[in-house]
């Protein structure tokens, strides 16, 4: 529904006490998170991309279950200055990137509306955001990934990588849900004794996860800057 001139919009009274100033709401949720958090379980220079983290969870206990790389915050930040794109399974986590973050004016890529993705899902008897992923190899060399929804989609990459697919700088691996989530998480965090094959990510162990979860740590990532 659009608005008209002929509209003006009214004010209610205020009948609940609460904080309604945007800057206010992140300066006291953040330091509530501090508080309330053991970020010592965390690498320090990734410190605020836990928090970021809990903010677009809600619960602070999800730091008992992050898995982060040491090399994680170095190798996503180079890549995004340097240009690289980001590549995400579902449009969700495309809209909670925020744009104004990213340092290089960055392309953000979702592949899970192409055409082709049907015709290749129902040939590789997978869902579709995985089929998705394989469009990616073109832009997957030095990227950062953010996997925010299917866990096929994490599986899928991983077995790209395992043969031969370009490496990308960075995995933001937080996959949700009650089938393959946490095997899939599972499956990044053992990626490097496994395989052999040694790419900074982030993770949270267990079947959470999620679109806001995994877009919160892209914009930690993308700048400095709480």
């Amino acid at each position: 529904m659009s608005t008209t001139s002929a509209f003006q919009p009214r004010r209610p009274g205020r009948h609940y006490p609460y904080t309604d100033r945007g800057p206010a709401i992140y300066v006291d949720s953040f330091a509530t998170i501090r508080r309330e958090a053991d970020l010592s379980k965390v690498p320090v220079n990734a410190e605020k991309v836990a928090v970021r983290m809990i903010h677009g969870s809600g619960q602070v206990d999800l730091v008992d279950d992050l898995v982060i790389h040491r090399e994680l915050v170095q190798a996503a930040r180079a890549a995004l200055e340097a240009g690289a794109p980001v590549l995400c399974d579902a449009t969700m986590v495309v809209k909670g990137v925020t744009r104004s973050r990213l340092p290089a004016d960055n392309d953000v890529l979702c592949t899970l509306n192409d055409p082709a993705v049907p015709a290749l899902a129902d040939a590789w008897g997978t869902t579709r955001t995985a089929a998705a992923v394989s469009l990616w190899e073109p832009h997957l060399e030095g990227a950062v990934v953010a996997i925010g929804n299917a866990p096929t989609a994490l599986f899928h990459l991983l077995e790209m990588l395992v043969d031969g697919a370009p490496r990308p700088a960075a995995i933001v691996g937080c996959p949700v849900g009650f089938i393959g989530a946490a095997e899939s998480k599972q499956a990044l965090e053992d990626f490097r004794v496994d395989h052999g094959i040694d790419i900074p990510f982030v993770t949270v162990r267990g079947r959470r996860g999620g679109s806001a979860m995994t877009s919160s740590a892209l914009n930690a990532l993308a700048q400095e800057q709480e």
